[in-house]
């Protein structure tokens, strides 16, 4: 058992804020009604419901009518991408879709289950920074062009795309652009009209709220197919009795990341430069995967060339560390990420590669406790490579 604990993987998921448990407590037990309900417990419900509903897209800079609340960050997605693809099919307008090759797999996977349908999909590349160029989307957009699905920033490199030239540029073709922004918030601005997007995802457990409760931005005016079949809560978009506790949770949660952003960024900036300047001064043969500014500020994805990122982990949870790989177990032999490979990273160093991601409780000591720890664990992993002996 490891004498310290050391949580930096916060992309993965966050701890729930007090703050956030203590709103969430009430919905529970006390005012546990249904918000669908008429009598006094069901009015208590949805009024709770409401002033989420309000929050959220006060947020946004948006409208309460253009928030749906969903059951997580996938299924917005899904709800998003889907369901304006379906509804614009179904209008006659075209079925062609465009993405790019580093979105998260609940945007790759439904465009994958929307060309069994007869849609046709464009993946847009990503040069070495994980970048997609305006120039490129530009050129992709086509008459039949129903929808453009594009991150504001990757959850395993942390780069950051300009996503409200994006949006200019679909504004301009009457293409409705939707973006998964579940890594963004409590980090960049969220605001809908500057960002020019018709879509927006986010997740709640991302930014010390619960787990299993996700919100979905619609612009008014977006066509929209409902996934979910059922009653008619959310506006008839998304069936289904909502969990009030939960989504006050999310809307708590958002409000404080909002207030607490501009600390949040400076500290996490600060501690991710330290740890990426002190591995790549102590560790030779390692390299930073993304974009070397325009990238979140507790992202920090590093390439280790002669090990293997699981290998990697094992013996860094062994030291009470943890993180995250860019790599997983696949029949027996590791598979690359699609995002690292997207970026033109060779198989060798991409698998190598660790992300670690910084959140409100990383102190400088954690920083210092990895740089004091890593180097010595990737020396000991390639004492046993040839390849390292012959390079070295």
């Amino acid at each position: 058992m490891a004498e310290r604990s050391i949580y930096l993987d916060y992309a993965a998921t966050t701890p729930v804020d007090a703050q956030v448990v203590a709103a969430m407590l009430p919905y529970f037990s006390e005012a546990f009604g249904n918000p669908s309900s008429i009598h006094q417990a069901g009015r208590a419900a949805l009024e709770a419901l409401d002033d989420a509903r309000e929050t959220v897209a006060r947020a946004l800079g948006a409208s309460r009518k253009e928030i749906i609340f969903t059951g997580g960050g996938s299924e917005a997605d899904n709800l998003a991408i889907k369901g304006v693809a379906l509804a614009q099919r179904q209008a006659g307008r075209g079925a062609h879709l465009i993405t790019s090759a580093i979105e998260h797999h609940a945007v790759l996977h439904a465009f994958e289950y929307l060309e069994a349908f007869g849609f046709e999909t464009t993946v847009l590349p990503v040069d070495s920074g994980g970048l997609v160029s305006p120039d490129d989307l530009r050129a992709a957009i086509r008459p039949d062009t129903v929808l453009v699905s594009l991150m504001y920033a990757n959850n395993e490199i942390g780069t950051i795309q300009p996503l409200a030239e994006f949006g200019a540029i679909c504004r301009a073709r009457g293409v409705p652009l939707h973006t998964d922004a579940v890594q963004a918030a409590g980090s960049l601005d969220l605001n809908v009209d500057a960002l020019n997007v018709d879509l927006l995802t986010l997740a709640a457990h991302k930014f010390y709220g619960p787990k299993g409760v996700g919100a979905l931005y619609v612009r008014r005016g977006t066509p929209l197919l409902p996934q979910l079949n059922g009653g008619g809560q959310e506006r008839r978009r998304r069936a289904g009795t909502e969990n009030v506790a939960g989504i006050v949770g999310m809307a708590t949660a958002l409000e404080l990341a909002l207030a607490r952003r501009a600390e949040h960024v400076a500290q996490c900036t600060a501690l991710r430069d330290r740890l990426i300047a002190g591995v790549l001064e102590r560790v030779p043969y390692s390299s930073l995967n993304g974009h070397p500014t325009q990238r979140l500020p507790n992202n920090a994805n590093l390439a280790f060339e002669f090990v293997e990122g699981e290998s990697v982990l094992l013996l860094l949870d062994q030291q009470g560390i943890a993180a995250s790989s860019g790599s997983a177990c696949s029949s027996g032999s590791l598979e690359a990420s699609h995002v690292l490979t997207a970026l033109g990273i060779a198989y060798e160093r991409a698998i190598g590669s660790v992300r670690f991601t910084l959140g409100k409780s990383t102190t400088e000591a954690d920083i210092d406790f990895v740089l004091d720890t890593l180097p010595g664990l990737i020396e000991r992993l390639r004492s046993v490579s040839a390849a390292y002996r012959n390079a070295a």
